[in-house]
């Protein structure tokens, strides 16, 4: 695997110890400014400075992975780079996501529009784009395979921590805003004395230390993923996501989510959401101020739910693609 997501977080969400991480940026999506908004000249900075970048990590990981001596796959999520990838390694390439970067830097204008073309250009070199639901148009000319609900399984949570939590007699609720995070008020959760919060524990030490001052706020154990608390949760408080309304709307999962309307992807994700999920939506201003309406009832989806395993069928595919070589 390659990214700079930190290693023992990617470990701790792969549950598995024998995957190598090769420490490598391939794309810059859009930097964001906290977990509910971008920043588009540091995004244009930073778009450039990869550009530079490139070559000599394309050169020294196409070296690592032919000293491998095995055969190679690509798989994207969704970085345009890995296209020549692929291409210096001839290895098949397959694009899996929801959206490319082409379609999120095109309605910005200006300085992205070139940005928007080369993606283009360089998600029409794949093979196979799987398909994830909450979906934009990438229009790539490819063959496809349309997923469901793309998302792992809850694994056994610590046993003590379990009947705690259940003990605790309490509507649980998960709160999420990315790997930013969200500084909140930790007061707001005292508004709301029926209901327990359960989050992953902040970055910063100062927001722990608040955190831990709130009876009604606990913070995840560190081999906790938010997917395995989430059959004791009846909702959860977050920013729109692709992998929380998977892993949501595979467990049954209510989504209060705050609105946010600075790329295209959101559109795509908040549309299938009332489609597809049982939810609410709240302002910033509402999230800001405690309003979060965890004591009304969820709107109904105006659609039938989405399919379940989605991650094993895109296994199967790239199985196949790979046994086709």
């Amino acid at each position: 695997m390659s990214s700079v997501v930190e290693p023992r977080f990617l470990r701790l969400l792969l549950g598995d110890n024998t995957i190598t991480i090769r420490p490598c940026r391939w794309d810059v999506g859009m930097v964001q400014a906290d977990a509910l908004g971008v920043d588009r000249s540091q995004t244009l900075a930073a778009l450039s400075d990869l550009e530079t970048a490139l070559p000599d990590q394309l050169m020294g990981e196409v070296e690592w992975l032919r000293a491998q001596t095995d055969s190679v796959l690509i798989l994207g999520d969704i970085p345009p780079a890995a296209a020549e990838l692929a291409d210096r390694l001839d290895a098949p390439l397959v694009w899996m996501s929801n959206f490319g970067w082409d379609e999120i830097y095109r309605p910005l204008g200006g300085a992205f529009e070139p940005w928007a073309d080369a993606a283009l250009a360089q998600y029409k070199r794949g093979q196979l784009l799987l398909r994830c639901p909450f979906d934009l148009s990438m229009n790539w000319d490819l063959q496809e395979l349309a997923l469901g609900l793309v998302c792992t399984s809850p694994r056994s949570l610590p046993s003590d921590w379990e009947r705690a939590m259940i003990s605790l007699n309490r509507t649980l609720v998960m709160v999420g805003f990315g790997g930013l995070g969200l500084p909140l008020d930790p007061k707001l959760f005292l508004l709301w004395p029926r209901h327990h919060f359960l989050m992953a524990p902040p970055a910063q030490a100062a927001h722990a230390l608040e955190g831990h001052q709130v009876p009604n706020l606990s913070f995840l154990p560190g081999s906790v993923r938010p997917i395995d608390a989430f059959p004791l949760c009846s909702r959860q408080l977050g920013k729109p996501g692709f992998s929380t309304f998977c892993e949501a709307l595979d467990q049954g999962v209510g989504l209060h989510v705050v609105e946010r309307r600075d790329f295209a992807e959101v559109a795509a994700l908040m549309d299938g959401l009332r489609r597809h999920g049982h939810h609410r939506v709240l302002t910033r201003d509402q999230l800001e101020r405690g309003d979060w309406q965890l004591d009304l009832p969820l709107n109904a989806p105006e659609a039938r739910p989405l399919p379940q395993h989605g991650a094993q069928r895109a296994a199967d595919a790239l199985i196949a693609v790979a046994e086709a070589q």
